[in-house]
This record gives structure tokens, C-alpha cells and sequence, in this order.
């Protein structure tokens, strides 16, 4: 059997969200996979996806701190594609070393993640609106 769906999310300031229990709330027909493969792809070029970290919160805003540090807004002045902001060519930047997608195995049901692991939003951008995800399931 094979699912697609796509879902948006709800907007989020900048910085690293856990989005697991935004995405199953989103996701009835996962209860009927036995066993399989998610693949969550986000369609946008300015955030990305991990799986990371789903307890302790201060994880997520290291990860923010540590990538405003090696992609610096300050450094916008370099850039040429600055025409929605200084965020704009630092966003796609943080994104390309992140990643569009995380691939998550199901197992009865649910997501077979790690006691301590979630999947993020890593919003990049200061305003970035609503995102779109497709999710594609393959199981039985």
C-alpha cells in the first residue's frame, strides 16, 4: 500500500520546533500501516527537516544558536540573493546543509522513533508562513 498526503503547518517563528504530534494529528491513516517507510518532504528552500532531540528544549535552541553562528545574517552583505531580507540567502544556506526530507520507519501504526527522538521544523526564515509537507508512506 502506498499513502500521499500533504499537510501544511501552522506558522512558527524562527527556530529548530518539534512538529511530530503536529504531523500525526494530520496523519489518521497511518493506524492502518503494520509495517513500513515514511518519507516527509518539506516544499520549501528555506526550512528543513531533522530528527533530533524531543525531550529537553534546550537542544533546539543550541541548534538554532550554533547555525546563526556559521551562517551569519551579518554576512548578507556578501550575498547577491538578498530580495526578501537578510535572511533570505542565509535561510536557503542553513537549509542546504539540513536537508527537504527525514525518512521515518512505521511500525503498528505509529512511528518507530527513538525514546528521545522527534522530527523538526527548522524554520529559517524570521516570517516564514505556513509549510507545506508531503508525506509518502509505503507498507502494509
Amino acid at each position: 500500500m502506498i499513502i500521499q498526503k500533504e499537510i501544511t503547518l501552522k506558522p512558527k517563528p524562527r527556530g529548530f520546533h518539534l512538529i511530530t504530534s503536529e504531523i500525526l494529528s494530520q496523519l489518521p491513516e497511518l493506524k492502518n500501516i503494520s509495517t513500513g517507510i515514511a518519507h516527509i518532504f518539506i516544499k520549501h528552500t528555506s526550512a528543513s527537516l531533522i530528527v533530533n532531540e524531543n525531550a529537553d528544549p534546550s537542544v533546539r535552541a543550541a541548534m538554532e544558536t550554533y547555525f546563526n553562528k556559521i551562517v551569519p545574517e551579518s554576512d548578507a552583505r556578501f550575498y547577491e540573493h538578498t530580495l526578501e531580507g537578510t535572511d533570505d540567502m542565509t535561510s536557503h544556506i542553513k537549509a542546504s546543509i539540513l536537508g527537504s526530507s527525514v525518512t521515518v520507519p512505521v511500525s503498528n501504526g505509529k512511528f518507530n522513533l527513538g525514546t528521545w527522538q522527534g522530527i523538526y521544523l527548522c524554520e529559517h526564515r524570521n516570517y516564514g508562513g505556513a509549510r507545506k509537507i508531503v508525506i509518502t508512506i509505503t507498507g502494509e
